[in-house]
């Protein structure tokens, strides 16, 4: 049963049709019919979970249920990424309501996840409970994203909604998200001694050709884990049609990339209570752009001559490596704690872009001064970390109580520097000046971090655990102290920095109630936040020429999310559904290089970071399904599932809807599934968007897609994915990838999505 229905809601409306009180009404008349398809299916078994059966830990730090947690939180598993051909972080929330990935269309690619309309560094993602580098960008040729996780070494992805800082500390304003990376016993089942695995496939949108390897092994004691991956390809495909070697170009700029993953796993077990694990993982991609839509006329300084483009390339490249050692105890003959994990890591992250212009300037319609540019941007990220959590199980009376405590620590170094020089083609003069920079520069100082959080959490069972209320709380202490060196004072002269120390408390607050039979009521409140960053407290942005200054704000407060959510769920063998409501309000969002004085105020133009934004995100979201087959064996195989989301957020500061929420989303599939092979049928919709942060900009029209999946296990062992997506060839733009276009604008058709395209890929073990 592999079909997946989803219908995500964002941005605020004046349409009638979207009013929240109509929508609310058709999921609520949705879930009021499904006790007559359960009546049907309660004496009916099924070997399926569904989706509110399924267990996660990220929402608790407790192996849960889904229909047990006080928050709207998913999960997809390793064989739903199979059938559903996830190849990168946009496949893997392809069918996700109130999910979106954003990408840049001319260059670098994947960056940011969006969780109810908020994204980049604020929401957290995590590897193995691990953080992964922050996004980081400036200007046009330095954009450091988040895709730094090969999904091929993954075995599930669990998301958290809204805010989550009780128990995962900074970042986690707007929601979580937990890669689990393949454990040896992931593949060493029913005794087995060693496990050997191929994969190889094929991605249509971008031409790409993958394959890897797993091998395991284990015994009484040890076992062990190899996985190792490569991929290779092209630019991923859009349907503009022009293909000019300028601005003008709507076709996707020629890229070819490809990377390389590698996952080792050691474990050692000296008892079926514990277990011992050292994690050794790296990853690298690399990419090549012909950025042909930056040729042509260029921006140049007032009363210059003008400036023409005549060519463009990018060197993109980064990298991830982390070392972790980890220890499980399953069973604590301790008063203090019945279970204990710890773990202990480093992680390097480095993004390197390089680009190679070649520009020239026109007086009189003649191309004079041909200029060879060369810039260099660097943005490291080194953590050392550690981390523990326990739980204690007790009574007090009639009441049970899940205790759950811990702490985690984080001493992270940030470096970032770009460099440059232009060299006189006519002269050979080579110079490190290219306006308005002097070359090398940091855009903020050398910079060390320290996060220290110590959270405790207790789950307290009521009623035979009929109902349950979850209070939570986690003290964060956050330190940056940053370091001046000949760098950042040759770019910044007499521009002092300033240290910074903040301590944060985030309570949560939650409760399930299974007030009936297959009923339960869940929501709750949970404050989220986020430290203020290296970046915003220090700005690397003085330039004494052009007559602008940026001073340190040491008084900067973290960002705070304050989130609201009640819900309805029904869950049988036969059926399952979840009705959610929530409410984020968002506030001291901070805004980068906010101009403060300017003269005669003062002698230069000064910026500084503060915090001044507010904001305010609410939505509905529903999930369903339904397992025909639970109903009449007639009808075994047949399978139907769901999702919507609808949201609206508003800028409170400026009063204006937000840009980052999507327009109303939906998908539906329906599939059918034997015991060797299946079917399914998934169609993707949206609503045009309507509500824009500002007049005369491009909405996105609404559109309808339709997917094809196949599977087939053709032989023991052996495996066959294949998928068609975008059926008809449809033209559409994903409202996550706009950057923000005029009505008129000549190059929308450069942010449309893939055409059709066709994924496929077989795996053998033995």
């Amino acid at each position: 049963m592999s079909c997946v229905l989803t219908t995500a809601v964002p941005a605020r409306s004046t349409s009638p049709s979207l009013r929240v009180p109509a929508r609310c009404a058709l999921a609520l008349a949705l879930l009021l019919a499904l006790p007559a398809v359960a009546a049907a299916a309660d004496a009916a078994d099924s070997a399926d979970v569904n989706e509110l059966q399924r267990v996660v830990v990220s929402a608790t730090r407790t192996e849960r249920a889904v229909e047990d947690v006080a928050a709207t939180v998913g999960a997809i598993d390793r064989e739903r990424m199979d059938r559903e051909l996830v190849r990168d972080l946009k496949d893997l929330f392809r069918y996700e309501p109130g999910i979106e990935v954003g990408a840049n269309s001319e260059r670098f690619g994947l960056g940011d996840i969006r969780i109810r309309g908020l994204g980049g560094n604020r929401v957290r993602v995590l590897v193995d409970g691990i953080s992964v580098s922050d996004s980081f960008s400036i200007g046009s040729f330095s954009n450091a994203g988040r895709n730094f996780v090969d999904l091929d070494t993954v075995k599930e992805v669990e998301v958290v909604r809204g805010p989550s800082s009780a128990l995962h500390g900074s970042d986690a304003l707007g929601g979580v998200v937990s890669f689990v990376t393949k454990d040896p016993a992931d593949y060493l089942k029913d005794g087995a001694g060693s496990y050997f695995g191929l994969k190889a496939g094929y991605d249509g949108k971008n031409e790409s050709l993958f394959g890897g390897g797993a091998a395991a092994f284990g015994g009484e004691r040890w076992s062990g884990l190899v996985v190792l991956n490569h991929h290779q390809g092209e630019e991923t495909g859009n349907q503009g049609g022009n293909a000019a070697l300028d601005a003008r170009r709507t076709r996707p700029n020629p890229q070819s990339n490809e990377g390389r993953s590698l996952l080792t796993k050691l474990v050692y077990a000296p008892s079926d209570r514990q277990r011992f694990r050292l994690t050794v993982e790296g990853s690298e991609d690399q990419t090549d752009t012909q950025v042909f839509s930056a040729r042509g006329t260029a921006l140049s300084m007032p009363g210059a001559p003008q400036v023409r483009v005549l060519s463009q390339t990018g060197d993109d490249h980064q990298t991830r490596a982390r070392v972790a050692f980890a220890h499980e105890i399953d069973s604590l003959d301790s008063v203090l704690a019945d279970s204990l994990r710890w773990q202990v890591y480093r992680q390097d992250s480095e993004t390197t872009q390089r680009t190679r212009e070649q520009r020239v300037s026109v007086i009189g319609g003649r191309e004079v001064s041909p200029t060879l540019r060369l810039r260099e941007f660097d943005f490291d990220q080194r953590v050392y970390g550690a981390e523990a959590t326990a739980h204690k199980d007790f009574a007090t009376g009639g009441v049970e109580h899940t205790l759950t405590y811990g702490f985690e620590y984080e001493d992270t170094e940030f470096r970032q520097k770009r460099d440059g020089r232009a060299v006189n083609l006519t002269t050979g003069a080579v110079s490190s000046v290219i306006s308005p920079d002097t070359f090398p520069v940091r855009d903020f100082p050398v910079s060390k971090a320290r996060n220290a959080g110590v959270f405790v959490q207790d789950e307290i069972r009521f009623a035979d655990g009929e109902f349950r209320l979850v209070p939570a709380v986690r003290v964060d202490r956050y330190e940056l102290r940053p370091q001046q060196d000949p760098i950042w004072n040759a770019d910044n002269p007499g521009v002092k920095i300033s240290d910074l120390s903040k301590t944060s408390v985030s309570p949560k607050l939650g409760a399930v109630w299974h007030f009936a039979q297959d009923w339960s009521l869940f929501g709750g409140y949970q404050r989220g936040f986020r430290a203020p960053p290296y970046n915003d407290v220090n700005l690397g942005f003085t330039n004494l020429q052009f007559g602008y200054t940026a001073i340190p704000n040491p008084d900067l407060k973290p960002e705070t999310s304050d989130g609201y959510e009640l819900g309805l769920r029904f869950s049988t063998a036969a059926a399952y559904a979840q009705l959610s409501v929530y409410s984020n309000d968002y506030k001291d969002f901070i805004e980068s290089n906010r101009q403060v004085s300017a003269p005669p105020q003062t002698p230069l133009i000064v910026f500084q970071s503060q915090n001044v934004a507010k904001a305010r995100i609410r939505g509905v979201e529903l999930r369903g399904g339904v397992d025909f087959g639970q109903l009449s064996d007639r009808l075994a195989g047949w399978s139907l599932r769901g999702a919507a989301a609808w949201s609206e957020g508003e800028d409170k500061t400026a009063d204006r809807p937000l840009e980052s929420i999507a327009p109303l989303t939906a998908t539906l599939g329906v599939a059918y599934d034997r015991e060797s092979w299946g079917v399914e049928l998934a169609g993707r919709f949206a609503h045009r968007k309507t509500d824009l942060p500002a007049p005369n900009r491009f909405a996105t029209p609404g559109y309808g897609v339709l997917d094809l999946l196949a599977h087939w296990d053709f032989a023991p062992g052996a495996k066959f994915n294949v998928g068609v997506f975008n059926l008809a060839d449809k033209k559409y733009w994903d409202g996550a990838n706009l950057p923000g276009l005029s009505a008129g604008s000549a190059i929308v058709d450069r942010y449309t999505a893939p055409g059709r395209n066709l994924g496929m890929s077989v795996a053998v073990s033995w």
